[in-house]
């Protein structure tokens, strides 16, 4: 794997680390969504793990990311579409999908 493709899946993973860092202190749907700071804080981490996958996809390395289109998309609907982001959609990324992405790109990185 090239050094450029590692680079953008060291990225991936130090977003979903700054995600985990700024839920510390979030336990439930309801404190997520009633803290702008917060909620902005993850929402730009998503956008640069959006980001970082579509560099890693362009990259035309012969790994390829779980699901990168949809990581794509939802980066691209938070910057083009931020008027129409569900908070309960942004959880379900952060509860149901980050763990994977993490130890998918933990996988990569190994190789």
């Amino acid at each position: 794997m090239t050094d450029e493709a590692k680079k953008y899946l060291s990225d991936i993973q130090q977003a979903i680390d700054l995600i985990e860092e700024f839920m510390i202190d979030t336990e439930n749907f309801f404190d997520y969504q009633s803290n702008s700071k917060t909620k902005s804080a993850v929402e730009r981490q998503l956008v640069i793990i959006g980001e970082a996958a579509n560099r890693f996809k362009k990259a035309n390395v012969k790994f390829e990311l779980n699901h990168i289109q949809q990581i794509i998309s939802f980066r691209n609907r938070i910057i083009h579409a931020y008027d129409s982001i569900d908070d309960s959609i942004v959880w379900a990324i952060m509860k149901n999908h980050l763990p994977a992405l993490k130890s998918e790109t933990e996988k990569l990185l190994k190789k």
